[in-house]
């Protein structure tokens, strides 16, 4: 038998391992009765395994499966990161058309050009010294949560959407990594600790608009929580939308009006009917009662398969917001001791119904949940669905819409299931012991990567520095020490300037595992456990490239895969098998394996672990198959975002010209317009002229002031015109800006958005 030559030197995971172990890692896995999953993880023994199961040195059928999920789920990463910053963007523009129509402000083209995406001048990166520095901030700030969640609290509404972008998409931007999801939700419980603690008010909580509920908010946005809305309640919202003429609306007040619309249509006459009733009188019309009776029947009806759909979820609900709903419940009986379980469920309502499901249920194609915005009726069951939804989720009091006290023997006769849901999904285990697991594989690992942007890393720099005092307030704080060498934050940059770049994330004050020789004296771990469970895991890696070696009956011979892998033809295959040949051979000589019986016990558990991985790639493959969808369905969103946008722009541009632009006197008017030219271009979304005269249908507009439409329907053969509606720009756009999409013209219905283009193009000087 040849000497063993070699000094052995420990693999990273086995550095990691000793470090683990001398913190107090357990070596073995639980054998508890009843130990959860993660307590079976939870062990020196188990960081091999969970090594394995992203092994970069093995191009096997696994890695290459793998290799396909880790890069989508950057790209979704990436994409979500995208959307967000699109959303932020429509807000923005929504934000200036709002304050120009309140006169508060005028739009100037230093603003406007900040949307612009034209590329100028390189943007100067840090150097090396401040590079390092700023790696050094970010990784403390991702390792250690707390600083994040009190700067979250103290931030302003106007700069928390920049700092979420910068939390929720750069920091812990990898929707899919454990670790950086339980570093996450370490922060969450940071903030809403200090929430709890602050606030004298039960109602308000979970409640009032703060940074903290936008922080919420922005998380169930993240990709789990997007996929579990899709396949929860995309099938249900699209066989609802589908059903355009149910009109399902049960306020009295509503209902009356349309009444007397019915019957002005119908009849050719005014309706005698008294106008501007009070709700109370509309509510008491014998006619309006039986409109609105069966109504409600068909609400609850609709809201019960929205209900049991939602209650039979539970499992699917991602463990991530599980977990911020156990945070509620155990928060709430700590600062409410007396607290009964129907107040703790109404404050997780607040949570999971009102920041999580409701909005995907409004505005599903905000959530990507279809493909386009509900049509009318549709729309308003959908808002009616949510106000039912949220009455069972909280106690309802119907004082601000009495009409849906009308579903409240359905609300009743539901809260007790709903209680109990809400309760249950409280019921999900801690994350400490694996997120230990995810910290010490981190130290295997070469180094830690931000995709963070120049503004992004200037921004998160201001706001600490803003914040200094509170959040770092003694002299030897890390916090402290690395701002101060940092120095006082660059400005922003022009969007065109705002680069991205990967920034290497590590501790400053942290001892790296290739600089700890001490580590193995203050381990329980022996050199001998490490050595065996690097053997073993060489072995797996070579049986993984080289699955031939194991015979067809299963069997498998360690000294033959060694001498195999040694002679074979590639290069890393045999640096392999000349190393695991030699740490074999020492583990025969200190008897920890025998030859003689096969090397049993390492065979065995070589085995295991194969069948594991074997297992995993069947899961990995699953996952990968569920998120491609996921995926395109973001990729459509995105693409729904930008023309919200486009849109927008010729918005505000319109609002540009009002306040500074002329019209052309060539283009006053009148333009003619035939009704199929508008029903073509989507202008008309709907029509209540009959088929056989459409084509004697015309529309003329004009714009006698500026600012001022005058849009004339007319019949051929006549000279008066059958009416005329004035509108006002600033009507037009503060329709857009309450989300009002349609125009009433009595016989047709007008699509806001596109006859503000229209009206732009025709009589806007450019």
């Amino acid at each position: 038998m040849p000497p063993f030559n070699q000094v052995y030197q420990p693999s990273n995971v086995g550095r990691a391992a000793l470090i683990a172990a001398s913190n107090g890692l357990p070596v073995a896995q639980s054998s508890q009765p009843g130990s959860d999953a993660l307590d079976k993880r939870y062990s020196v023994a188990a960081l091999w395994s969970m090594a394995a199961e992203n092994d970069a040195e093995v191009d096997d059928d696994l890695t290459k499966a793998q290799r396909k999920l880790r890069e989508l789920k950057t790209k979704i990463s990436t994409q979500s990161k995208k959307n967000f910053l699109l959303e932020r963007d429509v807000r923005y523009l929504d934000n200036r058309i709002a304050l120009l129509i309140q006169n508060r402000m005028q739009l100037d083209e230093q603003m406007y050009s900040q949307l612009e995406d034209t590329e100028t001048e390189e943007s100067v990166f840090p150097d090396d010294r401040r590079k390092q520095l700023y790696g050094n901030l970010f990784y403390l700030l991702q390792s250690e949560p707390r600083h994040i969640a009190t700067l979250a609290r103290l931030v302003t509404l106007s700069e928390i959407d920049t700092l979420l972008q910068t939390v929720m998409f750069t920091i812990y931007g990898n929707q899919y990594d454990s670790r950086e999801e339980y570093l996450l939700l370490s922060m969450f419980q940071n903030v809403l600790a200090a929430q709890f603690e602050s606030s004298t008010d039960f109602g308000s909580l979970m409640r009032a608009n703060t940074p903290v509920s936008r922080m919420m908010t922005t998380y169930t946005r993240r990709g789990p929580g997007q996929t579990y809305l899709k396949n929860t309640l995309s099938k249900l919202i699209n066989s609802l939308l589908e059903t355009r003429d149910l009109d399902l609306e049960i306020n009295p007040l509503k209902v009356y009006d349309q009444m007397i619309s019915d019957i002005e249509e119908q009849t050719g006459q005014p309706c005698d009917l008294p106008r501007g009733v009070t709700p109370q009188d509309a509510a008491a019309h014998p006619d309006v009662q039986a409109i609105i009776r069966p109504r409600v029947q068909t609400l609850a009806e609709i809201a019960n398969s929205f209900l049991n759909t939602i209650l039979q979820s539970l499992d699917q609900v991602p463990y991530g917001i599980r977990w911020i709903c156990k945070q509620i419940k155990y928060l709430t009986k700590r600062k409410f001791p007396n607290c009964d379980d129907y107040n703790i469920g109404s404050l997780i309502g607040g949570f999971f119904m009102l920041r999580f499901v409701n909005p995907a249920v409004v505005t599903p194609q905000s959530h990507m949940l279809v493909d386009s915005k509900p049509a009318k009726n549709p729309a308003r069951t959908l808002t009616l669905v949510a106000k039912v939804l949220q009455n069972l989720a909280n106690k309802p009091t119907y004082t601000r819409e009495a009409y849906m006290a009308e579903l409240h023997p359905f609300v009743e006769a539901h809260k007790e299931r709903v209680t109990k849901f809400l309760l249950d999904l409280c019921e999900v285990g801690d994350f400490y012991e694996a997120l230990e697991m995810d910290q010490y594989i981190a130290l295997s690992k070469k180094e830690i990567q931000l995709n963070i942007t120049l503004n992004e890393m200037h921004n998160t720099q201001a706001l600490l520095i803003q914040h200094m005092d509170v959040l770092s307030p003694t002299e030897d704080h890390h916090l402290r020490i690395l701002l101060n060498e940092l120095g006082p934050a660059p400005p922003q940059l022009p969007r065109q300037e705002n680069k991205s770049f990967l920034l290497p994330l590590f501790s400053r004050w942290e001892t790296a595992i290739t600089d700890s020789p001490s580590a193995i004296a203050d381990s329980q771990l022996s050199t001998t456990d490490v050595l065996y469970m690097d053997t073993k895991a060489i072995f797996v890696q070579i049986l993984r490239t080289m699955p031939h070696l194991v015979s067809r009956s299963g069997k498998i011979n360690l000294h033959q895969v060694a001498e195999s892998a040694a002679t074979s033809r590639d290069p890393a295959m045999v640096r392999k098998g000349l190393k695991v040949r030699d740490m074999l051979m020492q583990l025969e000589q200190m008897n920890v394996v025998d030859k003689k019986d096969g090397h049993f016990l390492m065979v065995e558990e070589v085995t295991q672990e194969l069948v594991h991985l074997g297992n995993l790639r069947e899961l990995v493959t699953k996952e990968t198959n569920s998120l491609e969808v996921v995926y395109r369905t973001i990729i459509d969103h995105n693409n729904y975002l930008r023309s919200q946008l486009e849109q927008y722009k010729a918005y505000l541009q319109n609002v540009r010209e009002k306040a500074g632009g002329k019209v052309a006197e060539q283009n006053q008017g009148p333009v003619k317009f035939t009704h199929s030219q508008l029903e073509k271009d989507g202008i008309i979304t709907e029509s209540n002229v009959p088929e056989n005269r459409r084509a004697n249908i015309f529309f003329n507009v004009s714009c006698p002031v500026q600012g001022t439409f005058i849009i004339a329907l007319h019949y051929k053969g006549r000279d008066q015109p059958i009416l005329e509606m004035d509108l006002k720009l600033d009507d037009l756009l503060e329709k857009q800006l309450k989300g009002e999409q349609s125009l009433d013209l009595e016989y047709v219905q007008l699509n806001v958005s596109k006859i503000l283009m229209l009206l732009n193009k025709t009589f806007l000087k450019k």
